[in-house]
């Protein structure tokens, strides 16, 4: 059983739970290699009336994120807490516009990977040339590149373009993944990563690619997302199964993450 955190001020169990779900995404994100130095974020509503938000404090790795460093800010992107760690509200211009009009993208989380770039520079995106990519077959969202994510006109635009998909390519730019909670962010965002990476390694071989029918990737998509009516082809015990595996890594390789 792991000690009891010290955090800053009173937070209530739900809150804490949360805390330590973000922070372990954080951790996760920064063990499978896809941060950005101090720079992109992964936020978190909190309940209640305020829209408040759980963000990263500025300044810090994704490898250095504990629970109770979490920053709680409004959508604005100021901290609730002046006398807190600073926050950087530039870069919280997407995730405001997103939890703002996304009651159900309880999480949202921002990427610039390599593989992620590599297939955001291309004109067609992402390809179904994998069974990986077929759970993304006509859910991925694009979005045109405006410049440096600055500014605020930006925003309608950009969550028309995201429309109700769980994932978007920021094209010149990178990757985003909103979730329900923070673990369903994460999850999607290191399958759409891995699709991307699977795509950029099968090009590179220079043969033509294989991709099959649009029924059949259809088909494929339904049986991924788990929107198939046969009882047969659900896992309904997938999700939890890995997101406890993951914590499991945690405890093995950043245990602080908790605190």
């Amino acid at each position: 059983m792991k000690d009891e955190p010290v955090h800053h001020g009173e937070a209530d169990d739900e809150e804490l739970r949360l805390r330590r779900e973000l922070a372990a995404v954080y951790r996760l994100v920064a063990h499978f290699g896809m941060t950005d130095l101090i720079f992109t974020h992964i936020s978190l509503r909190l309940p209640g009336p305020g829209h408040h938000i759980l963000i990263n404090p500025y300044g810090f790795l994704f490898e250095e994120i504990t629970a109770s460093s979490l920053v709680r800010i409004g959508l604005d992107g100021q901290p609730l807490d002046a006398a807190g760690p600073p926050v950087n509200p530039a870069g919280f211009v997407i995730h405001s516009a997103i939890h703002r009009a996304r009651p159900d993208a309880h999480c949202v989380l921002h990427t610039h990977t390599e593989w992620g770039c590599a297939v955001a520079a291309q004109r067609d995106g992402l390809r179904p040339v994998n069974q990986i990519s077929m759970e993304f077959h006509g859910r991925v969202a694009y979005h045109d590149y405006e410049g440096v994510s600055l500014n605020p006109d930006e925003q309608e635009r950009l969550v028309e373009d995201l429309g109700p998909h769980p994932v978007m390519i920021l094209r010149n730019h990178g990757l985003l993944s909103v979730g329900s909670s923070a673990a369903q962010a994460f999850l999607r965002m290191y399958y759409l990563e891995k699709a991307c990476r699977i795509q950029i390694l099968a090009q590179s071989g220079g043969a033509q690619l294989v991709v099959p029918g649009d029924v059949v990737c259809k088909y494929a998509a339904r049986q991924l997302n788990v929107e198939t009516e046969d009882p047969g082809l659900q896992d309904a015990l997938a999700y939890d199964l890995v997101w406890a595996a993951l914590l499991r890594l945690l405890d093995r390789v950043a245990p602080d993450y908790w605190i």
